[in-house]
């Protein structure tokens, strides 16, 4: 039994989208719809059509770019969730995963029970799903991408299907068009000698592997095995020196394995057999990928010196093993001729040793987070997991910052005097202090995050419109104020400090 997965992104989850939205992608020198919603599709947009005739019919598309390398990406991490049904999963681009469940589907309670926990489970990370149980994986990728679900006779759902689920390229389905063979059954009609001399051997072999007739090779996501190494003793080991040979012969063999493989480790778990029966674990993480022995024996030895309790070899160690539960490429690297490369090291240093002695939630650093509301545009992640921290945005030369590098958290209200309900703010009070507005620049306009709404309202805290000013006051202090809404969505809106500028 093959079970087929289309999957393609929803707005929110078991919600309807609110409005049509369109992904757009260069094709040939035009921009083409590489992907639509529900909504859109409900308008008469399909992928493939022109932007420029999508405009025509629905002016207020919402439209953004394509990122095929992140649909790749995601099409893949959703595939390695999928290996918790089945250890033989497969990618078919752009949009497709196949699970062969042979002989696992009793385990969820036959094949309409996992197709249920699949559909389930993926529902809730924000995907709509098409889902088709056929006995080829070409069958079931054809009836979930061209077939009516749910199926009555799959043979005969099979042979209905139009001659696009073959998966030939356009030029070989616009010639089947053309000689009049709509349907897969049209095709199967037909000789198989006929097909090939007409129409090429592919479209021959294309039909006998959807109808089941031939097997075509798969490709299923690989899963290496995380690297693993053991030392064995007849003797136990009890001094100090003889575990830390021995724990450096075993970094030593991982470093020629990891080499092989053109990775490096980022965890190393060392786990000590005592000969009493009793284990100990110890575990670090690198902030950078290495196969290097002397720093991981150096991260160890901050690691036991944290211990609260020290290590106890009692009668001795008859088994240590070195597990390796995290792997990531490494390539080969030449020193910059200006000591940058050298410098980042020696900070990855710094930080794998301080987050191994303290913890790794006691060193953070604030990366860039893909978000226009202020308080939300950035993370503060474990400094050891953030190795690659993202340029953050500088202002043009010789022009002032945007935003301030001090945030309140919550911004402070104030009270405020303007000109016009709209306008910007003349005076304000805040802490009990009057401030009179000598120069202001903006309003910098920020709306709500109008995905995040269901039902009408606003989801996230805050969905009202921002109106931010850059606000100096006669003695030369500088502000970042905002108005929490306009007064069209609010009848009394208030203004509050959000920051301050060096």
């Amino acid at each position: 039994m093959r079970l087929e997965q289309a999957a393609s992104a929803s707005p929110s989850p078991g919600q309807p989208p609110e409005a049509p939205l369109a992904l757009v992608a260069r094709v040939k020198g035009a921009q083409r719809l590489g992907a639509v919603n529900a909504a859109a599709q409900a308008s008469g947009l399909y992928p493939g059509m022109a932007l420029a005739d999508a405009r025509a019919i629905y002016p207020h598309l919402a439209v953004a770019e394509m990122d095929e390398a992140a649909d790749r990406h995601w099409l893949k991490r959703l595939a390695e969730r999928c290996t918790a049904w089945s250890p033989r999963v497969t990618l078919v681009a752009p949009d497709g995963i196949t699970l062969d469940s042979t002989g696992a589907e009793h385990l969820f309670g036959g094949e309409a029970g996992l197709a249920a926990q699949v559909e389930d489970v993926l529902t809730e990370v924000g995907m709509t799903l098409r889902l088709a149980i056929a006995y080829t994986p070409e069958g079931a990728q054809a009836l979930a991408r061209h077939g009516a679900l749910p199926l009555a006779d799959e043979r005969q759902a099979l042979r209905a299907l139009p001659v696009v689920a073959l998966g030939l390229d356009a030029e070989a389905t616009l010639a089947l068009h053309r000689a009049g063979l709509k349907t897969v059954r049209d095709l199967a009609a037909r000789s198989a000698s006929s097909i090939a001399a007409r129409f090429g051997a592919g479209a021959v072999s294309a039909l006998r592997r959807l109808l089941g007739e031939e097997q075509a090779p798969i490709d299923p996501l690989a899963h290496p095995e995380p690297l693993h190494f053991e030392r064995r003793f007849a003797e136990p080991l009890a001094l100090q020196a003889s575990i830390t040979a021995c724990f450096a012969d075993l970094l030593r063999e991982a470093g020629r394995t990891l080499e092989q493989r053109g990775l490096g480790g980022r965890r190393f778990v060392l786990t000590l057999f005592r000969s009493d029966g009793a284990r100990q674990r110890l575990a670090i993480e690198t902030g950078l990928p290495t196969r290097e022995p002397a720093p991981v024996l150096r991260l160890f030895d901050e690691r036991i010196a944290a211990l609260t309790d020290p290590l106890d070899p009692g009668f001795g160690y008859d088994r240590i093993t070195l597990f390796l539960p995290r792997t990531e490429p490494l390539a080969s690297s030449q020193p910059e001729l200006d000591g940058q490369g050298q410098e980042d090291e020696t900070l990855a240093a710094l930080i794998d040793r301080l987050s191994t002695r303290l913890g790794p939630q006691a060193l953070c650093r604030l990366v860039p987070r893909d978000s226009h509301i202020p308080e939300q545009a950035q993370l503060a992640l474990p400094a050891i997991d953030a190795r690659e921290p993202a340029r953050w945005p500088e202002p043009p030369p010789g022009e002032p910052p945007m935003r301030p590098l001090f945030l309140f958290d919550p911004p402070q209200p104030v009270e405020v005097v303007a000109e016009v309900p709209d306008g910007p703010p003349h005076r304000f009070r805040w802490r009990r202090k009057l401030h009179e507005v000598r120069l202001y620049e903006g309003p910098e306009r920020i709306a709500a995050e109008w995905w995040r709404r269901k039902g009408g309202e606003h989801a996230a805290k805050g969905g009202l419109t921002r109106d931010y000013y850059r606000i100096e006051d006669v003695r030369g202090r500088r502000y970042w104020i905002f108005r929490h809404g306009l007064y069209a969505e609010k009848r009394d809106p208030r203004w509050y400090v959000h920051g301050l500028f060096a």
